[in-house]
């Protein structure tokens, strides 16, 4: 139940043509607390509800729980959660032995385009495409619930 994650900026465009699958997300905040996160996501047909707790120094790793939900359930959740909605299409491109979801934003944080890997530790080598760019792991402004309150075409 701990996820280890990298974030990183990216530079142009050329993962679309990498990816294999493309997704619509619709998530919400349900506490945007640092210490216990709760979020409701609609990815696709599937809805789930995650709770994340607060991260290591580096923003690397931290506590994970996700459940599936019925998809009208989290429509109903959807009304009770804070402030700005975040949507965006999530798309899934393989590189070596990992996955790189690219997360392009929507609404007010259209022009964000953010790429994450999942890793087994927080030391393990990957692959890097060219269309990777700076490194924002730990930046809390590039959390989706920060960015919920805290829009990126407002910076």
């Amino acid at each position: 139940m701990i996820e280890i994650e990298r974030k990183f900026l990216v530079n142009s465009e050329d993962f679309k043509k990498e990816a294999h699958k493309n997704t619509r997300i619709v998530q919400g905040f349900l506490n945007t607390d640092p210490k216990r996160t709760v979020r409701v996501r609609i990815k696709g047909t599937q809805a789930f509800l995650t709770v994340k707790g607060i991260g290591s120094t580096s923003g690397t790793s931290r506590f994970e729980w996700e459940k599936e939900i019925d998809a009208l359930e989290a429509e109903q959740l959807m009304l009770l959660c804070e402030k700005e909605i975040i949507e965006k299409v999530r798309y899934e491109i393989s590189l070596g032995n990992h996955l790189y979801e690219v997360d392009e934003f929507s609404g007010e944080n259209k022009g964000l385009i953010i790429a994450e890997i999942e890793l087994e530790d927080e030391n393990e080598t990957f692959l890097k495409p060219d269309w990777l760019g700076q490194e924002v792991t730990g930046d809390r402004r590039y959390y989706n619930s920060q960015l919920s309150k805290n829009p990126y075409m407002l910076w």
